[in-house]
């Protein structure tokens, strides 16, 4: 069974919006590799501890710590520490056997008033979580979903209609085909993001992914405390260093697998 953390950047929120972008990034995990994973992440807090004063239990969120925001700003950590924080936890992520999808909706390419930008995130996520276990070919490959407590309700009410009826478009038709979620079980978990390191690291992909959204597709600008080192350059490191833990497969259209919609 994989046990799949979510965490998202911007809101999701439409036709009324605060930013031009929402993402929605899955980090999956068996749980035989859990516990191995689990030492991991506390061996390295432990390790940010001693070099850099972080405390082991302190929430990390990664839009507030690189923009040097309260509490993160009480660290007194210098710009380079910032970012080099951010390296290490790209590289940790690249070394931990999870896999990792980003689902963005672009907002600004919506014509549709009614679009609900929550349930097609989620739904795109949990199909792609569902193609690579592949169900039909690995009947007792299960998922379970565990997220920050906020939009567990909605979520759950994409989660339980997928597996109910799921409409999938098709890359050779015009039409879409049938076909419902087999490999998810129970409802979407909460659990707060302070209490789980999978969840804070799902964070930190997120807003990485949501800066590259920005020269992407050329909508919106970069936060204005964002140091200026933070480059479109840098961020394409990120993710290279990313790249071992992403599920390519999620996108042909994006060499990181990022899932754009609409296109």
């Amino acid at each position: 069974m994989q046990i799949a953390y979510y965490d998202e950047s911007g809101d999701d929120g439409y036709p009324k919006y605060s930013s031009p972008f929402f993402i929605l990034t899955a980090l999956y995990i068996s749980y035989l590799n859990w516990r191995p994973a689990f030492d991991t992440i506390v061996e390295f807090r432990r390790s940010l501890k001693i070099s850099f004063g972080i405390p082991i239990r302190m929430e990390l969120h990664t839009k507030h710590f690189l923009l040097n925001k309260n509490p993160d700003e009480k660290l007194g950590l210098s710009e380079i520490d910032r970012i080099t924080v951010a390296d290490l936890f790209c590289d940790l992520i690249a070394n931990l056997n999870v896999k990792i999808i980003n689902v963005v909706i672009v907002k600004p390419r919506i014509r549709n008033s009614n679009y609900e930008v929550l349930d097609t995130a989620l739904t795109y996520s949990i199909q792609r979580i569902e193609n690579d276990l592949n169900p039909s070919r690995n009947p007792d490959q299960k998922f379970m979903i565990i997220t920050d407590a906020g939009r567990v309700g909605k979520m759950c009410h994409t989660a339980r209609k997928i597996q109910r009826i799921n409409f999938i478009p098709s890359k050779f038709k015009p039409s879409s085909y049938r076909k419902e979620v087999l490999s998810l079980i129970e409802d979407p978990l909460p659990k707060d993001s302070k209490e789980s390191y999978f969840i804070q690291l799902a964070d930190l992909i997120s807003f990485v992914v949501y800066l590259r959204s920005i020269d992407i597709t050329k909508i919106g600008h970069y936060p204005a405390r964002l140091p200026a080192s933070i480059s479109p350059a840098k961020i394409d490191e990120w993710l290279e260093r990313l790249k071992p833990a992403l599920n390519l497969q999620a996108s042909s259209k994006d060499p990181f697998g990022i899932v754009y919609y609409p296109q």
